[in-house]
């Protein structure tokens, strides 16, 4: 498994980008991770947060930016597996051109966070895990890999 900040640096390399655009864009790397291979790519979990979901640990290393774009990183990423920056090129390639706000809406339209939601009113605060199941199933079905 790889590292969420390393996971995080890397996406950042590709563009400045606020810390909600950046949560999503780690959660799509990790259901579509799930999808594909059937483990994860990061030991973290994500919750269904009101704006969508939030990895806390990646939450609580770049809170302090706010609504602020983090910096580009310039330095280069080290992975344990040499095709794991290959693969989030492929998530970037698909995720990139969109902003958070349009992020926070395709997700709150699928089901993994439907479910970990569901019996919440929208905009109350919940901590309720994201299922690995769930990313895996929804996202395995997109790709005729349930």
């Amino acid at each position: 498994m790889e590292s969420i900040y390393d996971v995080a640096k890397y996406l950042l390399s590709k563009e400045p980008m606020s810390h909600k655009k950046l949560q999503k864009m780690c959660y799509y790397a990790q259901a579509w991770y799930l999808a594909n291979y059937k483990e994860r790519l990061v030991p973290n979990r994500f919750e269904a947060w009101v704006h969508g979901p939030v990895s806390p640990d990646l939450y609580n290393r770049y809170r302090d930016w706010g609504w602020e774009n983090i910096p580009i990183y310039r330095d280069k990423i080290d992975f344990e597996d040499r095709q794991t920056a290959s693969f989030l090129d492929e998530v970037y390639k698909v995720y990139g051109d969109y902003d958070a706000d349009e992020l926070e809406k395709i997700t709150h339209r699928e089901e993994p966070w439907k479910n970990a939601r569901r019996g919440i009113p929208a905009g109350v605060y919940s901590r309720n895990p994201i299922l690995l199941s769930d990313m895996r199933d929804y996202y395995g079905e997109r790709i005729g890999k349930a």
